[in-house]
């Protein structure tokens, strides 16, 4: 959502039905490893969820998908997949796109995790793809910057800050 990745012609607010954002995957690539998971989001079943749609030109769309696939589909835990999106801020209202959903028979997702654990693997997860603490405080600050309220995320990312600092008062 907020770091693309590729070439765009434009973004528009959108929002994706049937599924919603959730600390639903193990990381075993990006922020964190096999040894030691960390947490990532996956699109789960049920509710909504706000976010971007990216328009791609059409002589790079399939450029585009190839990237995407690459990057998300390390260990395959997603699905990719077409849905409809309505979108908040544009012309048309409904569009087709290519969305990643968790595959719910993945070894590493992570169905719903209790806030400590969450917390936990958050903490200390670390990847190839950097720290997972800023993987959500980097969700957390661009969702605010759209103007999207999560609550739990907040309260998510306030937990983990105070263990971090709880962490580095210790040494």
């Amino acid at each position: 959502m907020w770091r693309p990745g590729f070439p765009f012609v434009a973004r528009y607010g959108a929002r994706l039905h049937g599924y919603h954002r959730s600390f639903c995957v193990f990381s075993h690539v990006h922020r964190g490893t096999k040894e030691r998971p960390g947490l990532v989001f996956g699109l789960d079943r049920g509710g909504s969820c706000r976010g971007f749609a990216y328009q791609v030109a059409p002589e790079h769309a399939e450029t585009t998908r190839s990237y995407l696939q690459e990057r998300e589909q390390v260990t395959s835990v997603y699905l990719d997949v077409t849905r409809p999106l309505t979108l908040l801020d544009a012309p048309m209202a409904k569009v087709e796109a290519l969305c990643f959903i968790v595959d719910r028979g993945h070894e590493q997702y992570a169905h719903k995790l209790d806030f400590d654990r969450q917390v936990e693997l958050i903490t200390h997860g670390e990847g190839r793809s950097g720290k997972n603490p800023e993987y959500l405080q980097s969700t957390v600050e661009h969702l605010q910057e759209m103007q999207i309220s999560d609550q739990g995320l907040e309260t998510l990312w306030r937990a983990v800050e105070q263990r971090l600092n709880q962490s580095s008062l210790r040494r």
